[in-house]
Parts: structure tokens; C-alpha cells; sequence
């Protein structure tokens, strides 16, 4: 069977990395590449490192407002579709490349599988949480990553495709954890040792467009004298030039360029502490067994809160240092998110597939 996998943005890649692995055991995969994210160090890198095939179609949208970026998408795979004429395409997460897949897909009559499907931080003025929602609703197979997805679909009168299969990057972190150990050498680079530093990585626009929150979260980091990698996206870097944040970062923030994969598991693995306002990390880092320190005021991995590996701050400064100084995981760490779920994601697909074309 032919599976057309659409992908833009760097979570993307490492979920695409296991799945793709499995598919194409036994399926044709054509691979497209919205080009969403575009920056190498942010797209090409992930692609070498994790051994992910070569996209068949680059689409090269890059970057814009959500409606532009959507609607260029949107026809650009739709024509893609319209030449490959798969028997099922394949979106992951929720960003504005799984959302125009999605939408390509259900209005040329193609059935669609969702991968990472049900998360709900229930804020609608998140685009993430939007795209969600839409792509969930027309998807054939929701593949849930937790039994809260689960529910979470529920709630919304989903019921039938809907499959909990664990979460993909359990997959791909147990399947390359090893590999970046001995990979990478940034510890040494940067004069780190392990349990004496922290990572930070901000790059929502709520914080990112927002000088008083980009002052506080960087303030808070100043406060507390730890040392701190902050990996920028080019996005967050550009801000900071902007903001003249620059000539007042403080001696102990230690700013380096996006990392690849390998290097950011590496680097995450070895840190006392983890600050982000993404989605992704706050899952690496519970699958890393590290604490984080979440600076949104909402998650769509609820399930890191409730076991007390996550805590969620805002950009409140004091809060932020508050937690820096005491935030402690408990003792129990319940096993979330699986393992295996690219092998049952691709059988379930396999068998869908075969019913259809009975």
C-alpha cells in the first residue's frame, strides 16, 4: 500500500523517524516535507542525524501568517496528492503542516491517520489547540498516545478509529539515546557538568512576541546564577536582536545555535532542570527522567503535572525562581507514554487498509 507522510517541523521529524522506520517493512511511503520549518539547523539536520529518508517532495512553503502559511500548504499537497494518489496520508502533531495534510487529504476522499492524536491543553487561542481539534475530526485512525487522549476524544463524541498505541518518541528516544551518548560533546564544549546546569528553549510568539515575558523568563534565569544552555531558534534570536535583549543577557545564560537531535538529548539528559515553553520537551524531559519547568500557563501533557515531574509557571519571574530553587519530582515515575507504539501504529494501518480494499 502507498502512505503519503506529511511533515514540516522538527517534533515532526523525530515522530516520523520510528514510524517511517516500520512502514516501509511492508508499505510504499512517499514523504513530503511542507518545508515549515526550513532553517538547516532546524530541518536538514534531523533528517541526517535520525537516518530519515530524503522527502520526496519539498514543498518549500517557509514561513508567514497561519492563513497564508495554511493555504499554500494546502494546495501544494493537495496537488501532490493528486499525482501520488496514496491509499491513506499520514499527519503527526498539530501544527499548520498537519492541519493543510489533514484537510488535503478528507476533501480528495483519502483517509487520514493521525499520529499524536486527542491532546487538548483546552485553550483556543493556542493555533496548536486549534489544528488539533480540526485534524482529530476528520481523521480515520487517531493514533492516542495516552489513555487521556483517549478520554479527551471521548469527550468529543470520538469514539470510532481511535486507538492507544503509546507515543512515537518513547520510540525514538529508546531507539537513539545511546547513539547521541556517544555522539555528542557538547558537555565538554560548553565546560558543563552533569546535574549543574539547566536548559532553556522558549519559542511560542505568547512569550517570544511579549517583551515583558521574554524580560521575565530571561530575568528569572539571571536570578538564579545556574548555568543555563539556552539553544535559540532563529525565530527567538531574531526577537531578541529586536528587543536589544542582547546587550543584557546575563553571564551565566550560555546561547548556542539550534541543536540537532542527538546533541539536544544529550544535553537535556545531564540537566538538573529544564525550562521550555514546548510541547515536545516537556515529554522528553519526563521520558529523561528530568524535571521541567513549564513556562505556559496551560499543557496539552497533563498527565507530566499530575505525576509531578512537570510544573507549570508561566512567565511569572518569581515563580520561575521559586521553582528553579525548590521544584522536586516525586520518587514515582509511572510509565506514561509506552513503548512500541510505531510497530502497532503501522499494523493498525496495515489492517485498515486491507479492509478497505476487500
Amino acid at each position: 500500500m502507498k502512505i503519503l507522510s506529511v511533515v514540516g517541523a522538527r517534533p515532526q521529524f523525530i515522530k516520523c523517524a520510528p514510524v517511517s522506520r516500520e512502514l516501509r517493512k511492508n508499505h510504499q511511503e512517499v514523504l513530503v516535507h511542507t518545508g515549515q520549518h526550513y532553517d538547516p539547523e532546524m530541518s536538514e539536520v534531523f533528517f541526517d542525524e535520525l537516518k530519515i529518508p530524503k522527502p520526496d517532495y519539498y514543498l518549500g512553503i517557509g514561513s508567514g501568517s497561519h492563513g497564508k502559511q495554511t493555504g499554500e500548504m494546502l494546495v501544494k499537497i493537495e496537488e501532490t496528492i493528486s499525482i501520488e494518489s496514496p491509499d491513506l496520508v499520514l499527519v503527526y502533531g498539530d501544527t499548520n503542516s498537519t492541519l493543510a495534510g489533514a484537510l488535503a487529504a478528507v476533501k480528495l476522499h483519502i483517509p487520514v491517520a493521525h499520529v499524536e492524536s486527542g491532546l487538548r491543553s483546552f485553550d483556543r487561542n493556542m493555533p496548536e489547540e486549534v489544528n488539533r481539534v480540526l485534524v482529530d475530526h476528520v481523521s480515520d485512525l487517531l493514533f492516542c498516545p495516552t489513555k487521556t487522549a483517549v478520554d479527551n476524544l471521548r469527550e468529543e463524541g470520538i469514539t470510532k478509529g481511535v486507538f492507544h498505541t503509546g507515543d512515537v518518541m518513547a520510540d525514538a528516544l529508546e531507539y537513539y539515546r545511546n547513539i547521541a551518548s556517544e555522539h555528542s560533546k557538547l558537555l565538554g564544549d560548553f565546560s558543563l557538568k552533569p546535574g549543574q546546569y539547566m536548559v532553556l528553549t522558549i519559542h511560542r510568539p505568547s512569550n517570544t512576541d511579549n517583551l515583558e515575558n521574554m524580560r521575565n523568563i530571561i530575568g528569572a534565569v539571571s536570578d538564579c546564577k545556574i548555568p543555563t544552555l539556552f539553544p535559540v531558534h532563529p525565530r527567538t534570536r531574531n526577537l531578541i536582536r529586536k528587543y536589544e535583549l542582547s546587550k543584557k543577557l546575563p553571564e551565566n545564560l550560555i546561547i548556542c545555535d539550534p541543536l540537532g537531535y542527538l546533541d539536544m538529548i544529550t544535553v537535556m539528559s545531564s540537566a538538573a532542570k529544564i525550562l521550555t515553553d514546548s510541547g515536545g520537551i516537556q515529554k522528553e524531559a519526563y521520558l529523561l527522567s528530568v524535571p521541567c519547568i513549564t513556562l505556559r500557563e496551560n499543557t496539552e501533557w497533563v498527565e507530566t503535572v499530575d505525576a509531578g515531574w512537570n510544573v507549570l509557571v508561566g512567565a511569572d519571574r518569581k515563580k520561575i525562581l521559586e521553582m528553579i530553587s525548590t521544584f522536586a519530582p516525586p520518587k514515582e515515575y509511572p510509565d506514561l507514554f509506552g513503548r512500541g507504539g510505531s510497530k502497532r501504529i503501522v499494523e493498525i494501518i496495515g489492517k485498515f487498509l486491507s479492509a478497505i480494499s476487500l
